[in-house]
């Protein structure tokens, strides 16, 4: 399954255009700030999510399937997906997400 799409949305990326796009699919939309290094591993939720980055960059692991998310790019986790995050830029990485 092909779970990311690249330049999803213009960079530099518009959080109110990520929430009204996410919001016509029924989505919310929150930012997370993450420091370098910093992972998420192994959650599994009962709702679909995605996630867009708005500067920085993330490799993510979903269902054994990794990717890297740059600013722009969307990716989608399906809901009940174990998936895994993590802050692979040099800096502070920002991403938004949110639940259907």
């Amino acid at each position: 399954m092909q779970y990311i799409t690249h330049t999803k949305f213009t960079v530099p990326l518009n959080r109110e255009e990520v929430a009204q796009s996410w919001s016509q699919r029924g989505y919310s939309c929150d930012l997370f700030i993450d420091p370098p290094g910093r992972e998420w591993n192994d959650f599994v939720h009962c709702t679909n999510e995605l996630v867009t980055v708005v500067e920085g960059k993330l490799r993510m692991t979903i269902d054994g399937s990794e990717c890297i998310a740059e600013p722009g790019d969307e990716v989608f986790i399906p809901k009940n997906a174990c998936h895994s995050v993590k802050n692979i830029h040099h800096a502070t990485t920002k991403w938004l997400y949110g639940y259907d």
